[in-house]
């Protein structure tokens, strides 16, 4: 090798695999209705009796999103209590409930931090380019943060491309994120009818030279989903599935249920050997970077 060091084999950024995976169940987004599916959960009911099902295929953590009578996706103290107050009923603490801030283009950035300080959730994902899409609205968003951190809330941010990797690596140089690390998710695609991720969509995010964040996910579309997702695992992060985002088992057929799209994956990972993780070791990894 001439003394050159042989790179051929080193791991790409993100590639160690050290914590069990976590997979959260998203079971319904903010767009699908029963129109899509029959069993997608739309009320507090069907969303408690899924989250029971998805924490036997295996899911430690649930991606709630809540719709009013309409069925239209909404940004409601009241109906998230709900939700959350029926999913407990059903599982107790066995699930890490993450409630959705997305803006759909209806709410404002001002709107999704009122409800994130008025519910008090336990968990919350957070679009980079919806809570903070300009310079204007970084105090505001780092407060959110500061707040979030007291009261123990944990926050996982959505990145749709490395320009979103590359900005929040910025605010946490420049210390608007008032952590060393924070968790966040990596968005395969973009909500398209014709969207059909695959496993070389996650590599951009993993490229040596960026930001290495300890504690990801991914999310996908399509039929390809639990490959994207598998891939992500053995890369060293975590995963989220469910019919938000697709509704095809990897045979291309269509699930029965969001438990349904987990269970292969669940079963592949265990015979590759990986751990998968409990709501207990989630909260662990999760309160280790928080």
């Amino acid at each position: 090798m001439n003394g050159q060091k042989d790179i051929s084999t080193q791991p790409m950024s993100g590639s160690a695999r050290t914590a069990p995976v976590a997979i959260t169940v998203a079971p319904n987004g903010g767009r699908k209705t029963k129109a899509d599916h029959p069993s997608l959960p739309m009320n507090a009911g069907e969303l408690a009796e899924c989250a029971e099902a998805c924490l036997s295929a295996s899911a430690s953590m649930i991606h709630l999103h809540v719709r009013d009578d309409q069925g239209r996706h909404v940004l409601d103290v009241d109906l998230y209590r709900a939700a959350i107050d029926a999913i407990r009923d059903r599982v107790g603490d066995r699930m890490v409930v993450q409630i959705t801030t997305e803006a759909l283009g209806v709410y404002t950035p001002e709107e999704q931090v009122a409800l994130v300080r008025a519910l008090r959730p336990e968990a919350v994902s957070l679009a980079l380019r919806e809570l903070a899409p300009g310079p204007k609205h970084e105090r505001e968003f780092e407060s959110l943060l500061r707040w979030m951190r007291k009261e123990r809330i944990f926050p996982q941010i959505i990145l749709y491309d490395r320009q979103d990797q590359e900005r929040l690596s910025a605010l946490l140089e420049r210390g608007v994120i008032p952590a060393d690390d924070i968790d966040v998710l990596y968005v395969l695609g973009r909500y398209t009818a014709a969207q059909q991720s695959e496993p070389a969509d996650l590599l951009p995010f993993l490229m040596p030279g960026n930001h290495r964040f300890t504690s990801w996910s991914t999310c996908a579309f399509g039929v390809q989903e639990a490959a994207c997702v598998t891939a992500s695992a053995l890369l060293g992060g975590h995963i989220r599935i469910g019919f938000e985002n697709n509704m095809h088992l990897p045979d291309g057929t269509i699930a029965s249920s969001n438990a349904a799209l987990i269970q292969p994956v669940a079963r592949s990972l265990q015979a590759l050997g990986l751990k998968l993780a409990t709501a207990d070791t989630l909260r662990e990894r999760l309160t280790a970077i928080w």
